[in-house]
């Protein structure tokens, strides 16, 4: 089992090996990629689902752990910052500290989990650890998001609202994220 998960270990764009510059690059790209993602999506009360957390296990995935928590962190300080990067073209620390920021502070522990994961072998390379790294990012989303609503409108509504709708769209967007990363995966 040992040399199935950890076997062949790639980051397909090798981050750590790059210029601070191509870092920085790197880093740009991915929050706009993430203020992009943010754009899609499908009205719901209280949260709506958007295909943030496909960018985000995405951009892990490609950049490892470090990279990929750093670009999630970058993107939640520009839409601190007032930048329109968040769902409906919004921004402000209303979002970080209303319902909202739970899901979204869970982001870069989420981006660290499959970046983590994709370094050990949980890659393009094998599609179903892939699938499974991106779905446990997407349930780190669901758990923090849907605990810090409960805060703002009791556990069972939480659950009800902020977790349960959003099922089929982590697994979805789950399984379309490793299909993406297999796209970046060495042949042979």
């Amino acid at each position: 089992m040992t040399d199935l998960v950890l076997a062949r270990p790639f980051s397909p764009l090798q981050p750590r090996s790059r210029s601070l510059a191509w870092q920085a690059a790197a880093v740009l790209v991915g929050t706009l990629l993430l203020a992009l993602s943010s754009q899609i999506k499908v009205p719901m009360v209280p949260v709506p689902m958007t295909m943030q957390t496909f960018a985000v296990t995405l951009i892990g995935a490609l950049y490892g752990w470090r990279l990929g928590a750093v670009t999630v962190i970058a993107w939640l300080l520009e839409g601190a910052a007032g930048l329109p990067v968040f769902a409906g073209a919004t921004g402000g620390l209303r979002y970080i500290v209303g319902p909202t920021g739970g899901y979204l502070m869970a982001f870069p522990f989420a981006a660290a989990l499959t970046g983590f994961l994709a370094e050990r072998g949980w890659n393009g390379r094998r599609v179903g650890l892939a699938t499974l790294s991106m779905l446990l990012g997407n349930g780190l989303c669901l758990v923090l998001g849907t605990a810090w609503l409960a805060t703002f409108i009791g556990v069972e509504k939480a659950i009800a609202l902020g977790a349960m709708p959003f099922i089929l769209g982590a697994i979805l967007k789950s399984a379309l994220a490793a299909a993406t990363l297999k796209a970046f995966a060495p042949r042979g």
